[in-house]
This record gives C-alpha cells, sequence and structure tokens, in this order.
C-alpha cells in the first residue's frame, strides 16, 4: 500500500455514487476504460471485488459499502485542506445539492429557487427529497442531504443552523363549506371552538401521528378535536379539504398561496397556537464551503418575505 495512487479514491467514490462507471468518469472527468481499468487497480490493491455487476449499473460489495461515508470524508476534509476557501462563481458552478422538507418548501420555495438558479447558476442541480424529521441529523451525518428545513429544536454541536422564517397556522376549509356558511362564519373570521372541534380534521402528519401541534394549543384550553384523516403532505390535506367538509389547520402562508387555486377559504383558529420558528440546518463540515454557503443565502433571500410581519428573526 506504499505506492497506492491516491487518486484510485476519488474513482472510487465516483463508483460509489453512481454506480456506473460511465457517469463516475463523467464526475471525475475521467473515460469508461479509463475508469475501469482504475477499478482493477483498486479491486488488486484492496483484494475485494468492490463491485459486481448488477444490469446495467454497479452494484458495491458490502466492504465497498462500508467505505463509502469514511472515504467521502476524507476526501472532504482534503479538499478543504488542500483547496482553500476557492472564488465562487455561480454561473460556473455544476454543484449538485440535495434539500429535505416538507412538500410546503415544493411551494413556498422551489419555484423561486429554479427562476434564480436558471439565471444566476445554471449548471447547478438542486433536489427537494422527503422529509425525515427524526433522522434529519444522521441524514446530514451520511451526506444524505445538504439542507434541512425544519421547525426549530435542540440542534447537536455538529450542525448549524440559521432561523428563516416564522410561521403561523390558518384553518381552511373548502370555499362555501355549508356549516360555516350557515354560522354566519366568513373567510378571515376565527372560527368558533365548538364547531372547530366539532368539524372533522384532516392532519399534516409525515410519521402518521394523531396530534400535532394545533392539539397542544387545544388542550391548554381543555378541548380536543376530531382527527379524521392524516396525510404525509400539505397537498394531500389541502386537497382532501377542498373536496370534502372537512378542515385543517395549516401554515398561513401555505394557506393564502394556494386557497384561490384549491378553491379553499382562509380562517382563523379558535384558539391561540404558538408560531412556528423554521430553520435551516446543516453540518458544520459545510458551514464554509462557498457553494453551500450561496444556496444557503440564496434559499435564505427567498424565504424571508414568509417572516410574519413585527416576528423578528433570533440571532
Amino acid at each position: 500500500m506504499a505506492a497506492f495512487d491516491l487518486n484510485l479514491l476519488r474513482v472510487l467514490d465516483a463508483l460509489l455514487r453512481e454506480g456506473s462507471t460511465v457517469k463516475a468518469g463523467a464526475r471525475v472527468g475521467l473515460s469508461q476504460p479509463a475508469v475501469s481499468a482504475a477499478l482493477n487497480r483498486l479491486r488488486h490493491a484492496l483484494g475485494d471485488d468492490l463491485f459486481l455487476r448488477r444490469g446495467q449499473g454497479l452494484e458495491p460489495t458490502d466492504y465497498a459499502k462500508s467505505l463509502a461515508i469514511p472515504l467521502r470524508r476524507v476526501l472532504d476534509e482534503l479538499e478543504a485542506l488542500l483547496g482553500g476557501p476557492a472564488e465562487f462563481v455561480p454561473a460556473e458552478s455544476n454543484a449538485s445539492f440535495k434539500l429535505s422538507g416538507s412538500d410546503f418548501f415544493a411551494e413556498m420555495l422551489m419555484p423561486a429557487l429554479a427562476e434564480r438558479i436558471s439565471t444566476r447558476a445554471p449548471g447547478m442541480r438542486v433536489q427537494l427529497v422527503d422529509l425525515v424529521p427524526n433522522d434529519y441529523v444522521e441524514t446530514l451525518e451520511k451526506y444524505e442531504v445538504d439542507i434541512a428545513l425544519i421547525p426549530r429544536t435542540e440542534f447537536p454541536d455538529r450542525v448549524d443552523h440559521r432561523p428563516v422564517f416564522w410561521s403561523t397556522f390558518s384553518v381552511i376549509a373548502r370555499s362555501g363549506h355549508p356549516r360555516l356558511a350557515r354560522a354566519g362564519i366568513a373567510p378571515g373570521d376565527v372560527v368558533p371552538v365548538d364547531l372547530f372541534c366539532d368539524l372533522g380534521h384532516v392532519l399534516f402528519s409525515p410519521e402518521g401521528k394523531l396530534k400535532a401541534m394545533g392539539d397542544a394549543a387545544l388542550a391548554r384550553v381543555g378541548r380536543e378535536r376530531r382527527v379524521v384523516m392524516t396525510l404525509p403532505v400539505f397537498s394531500g390535506v389541502y386537497r382532501a379539504v377542498g373536496g370534502s367538509d372537512l378542515i385543517a389547520l395549516i401554515p398561513t402562508q401555505l394557506a393564502t398561496h394556494v386557497a384561490k387555486r384549491a378553491c379553499l377559504d382562509v380562517y382563523k383558529p379558535p384558539m391561540p397556537i404558538d408560531p412556528a420558528l423554521i430553520t435551516m440546518v446543516w453540518h458544520r463540515r459545510s458551514s464554509a464551503t462557498p457553494a453551500h454557503r450561496w444556496l444557503r443565502e440564496l434559499i435564505a433571500e427567498i424565504l424571508a418575505p414568509l417572516n410574519e410581519d413585527g416576528m423578528a428573526l433570533p440571532n
């Protein structure tokens, strides 16, 4: 191993990421034959097949899988050590990023982000993937996502975070909801607590739980709502409400954004609900990475107008 070519580690990392010699070559700037030759050298040096052919792609062996995360860490540390904080030129970037968040951000972030990236950094690629609230630290640790967008919680030291906006909550119901109309409650009014609790609710619940922030607020006034349905995405919640006599509590920003399109009316809840502080979270190893920092600033710029008037963000 004394004469091991460290450049082979970049090839191994690319193969682990892409599962294809062609795509790995594109990632590291080598031809497919050159990647295949490098793979043969890796097999000889490491004493393992590393990858097995499966259809049109490559499947890593158990040993190769065990190398993926520590290898990525080593390469990141070497890049940071040797490259320094290079100037970032968005127009020349071909960086790829994964964001983790609820489908709230598919509506309220991604369209504007697409417009800005297409003009400022056309070679950059950004994906929004499903949010796994209880595992966000692990997904950051394992390089499965680069940035998570979640309500504020307790963060470990290895995670950096930045508050981006406060979110309040509103009641949504289909336009012309018969019981609300008979009660003389107009859009923008407070829904009386008796009616609020009596009407069936659709609950946004990525993990299938039957309780959420609104239930805690109701419990403080000694009441309980009737949850009829849970859905893992906000789009499912407001579509279910739009097609039924059920109601739901969703973030105010999303409610007002989709109300006209989804044929919804927006009302005020009958009890005070603590607003949620939505926070951008990332692993500290990426804090000084220029492309990562640029994307964080862009996301914060887009989300800043969502902050409720008069609600200051903490430092």
